[in-house]
């Protein structure tokens, strides 16, 4: 496999560790729908993973659900639930497993600790990982054999490099995150399925890198079709969940989950 390095450190969340998340919690405590967590090894790593199970008759196509820089928070795992609800199965490996303390995952962070912990990743061991989550969904005797991967803000980034590392996703689904314009003439290249973005209308920092990417993908002959949710901010999709949502970061979240199941329903 080309394991290309791409830049990880572009896309970032907010300063500071993840908003409390009680209400995530508590609709993930409420789901009618079977979760539960898987070990999956590759090489000396074990990565824990959160997967979740579609109440449907006929095998379903499954979605790598790639963390925000929060690491593998309750909000991640309601996106799991959410993607469930709608027919599909999700996994949600925690990248963060067996880096903390005592090799714990995100779970043993506190505060700024995850953030510079994800920022130290190596790129490789991160495709590892997401290769492994591909690999076990694909081979549930539930799944169709259809994988596609989707992120968000860092892991937005990370979804778009695992596309270009990997042959094995369907498509890839970039919610507000970016990869640097040093790599993308490098990575678009090796892009094998189609690359859908999700950009909020004030979030200049990664919009503005969303011109160059257009480019280079379309030079490429690579499909690249990025929307933005006018007036949404950076992180609408978990903003727009919250109780205390805009109406802005609601409208687009609501607009970008149809847009995403539409286009899934296609792969």
């Amino acid at each position: 496999m080309n394991r290309l390095v791409l830049a990880a450190a572009v896309g970032l969340c907010g300063a500071g560790a993840a908003p409390a998340q009680d209400w995530a919690k508590a609709r993930l405590e409420k789901s009618p729908r079977h979760g539960e967590w898987v070990k999956l090894k590759h090489g000396d790593r074990e990565v824990q993973s959160f997967v979740v199970y579609p109440e449907v008759k006929d095998k379903a196509t499954a979605v790598i659900v790639v963390h925000e820089i929060f690491g593998l928070t309750d909000w991640v795992r309601l996106v799991a639930d959410q993607l469930a609800a709608a027919g599909y199965i999700a996994i949600a490996p925690d990248l963060l497993s067996g880096t903390g303390p005592k090799g714990g995952g995100t779970d043993s962070f506190g505060g700024e600790a995850v953030r510079k912990a994800i920022q130290t990743l190596p790129p490789d061991q991160i495709t590892g990982d997401l290769t492994a989550a591909t690999e076990y969904v694909a081979k549930l005797p539930a799944c169709n054999g259809k994988v596609a991967v989707a992120g968000y803000c860092w892991g937005g980034g990370q979804a778009f490099r695992f596309a270009a590392n990997t042959k094995a996703v369907k498509a890839a689904f970039v919610f507000y995150g970016a990869m640097s314009e040093k790599d993308q003439e490098a990575g678009v290249p090796n892009i094998a399925c189609p690359v859908y973005g999700f950009y909020g209308g004030n979030d200049d920092r990664i919009n503005a890198t969303v011109p160059k990417t257009t480019e280079v993908m379309k030079a490429a002959g690579k499909t690249f079709e990025p929307v933005t949710y006018e007036g949404a901010g950076h992180g609408f999709l978990r903003a727009g969940d919250a109780p205390d949502a805009s109406d802005a970061n609601k409208k687009a979240k609501d607009e970008a989950w149809k847009r995403w199941t539409e286009l899934l329903k296609k792969l």
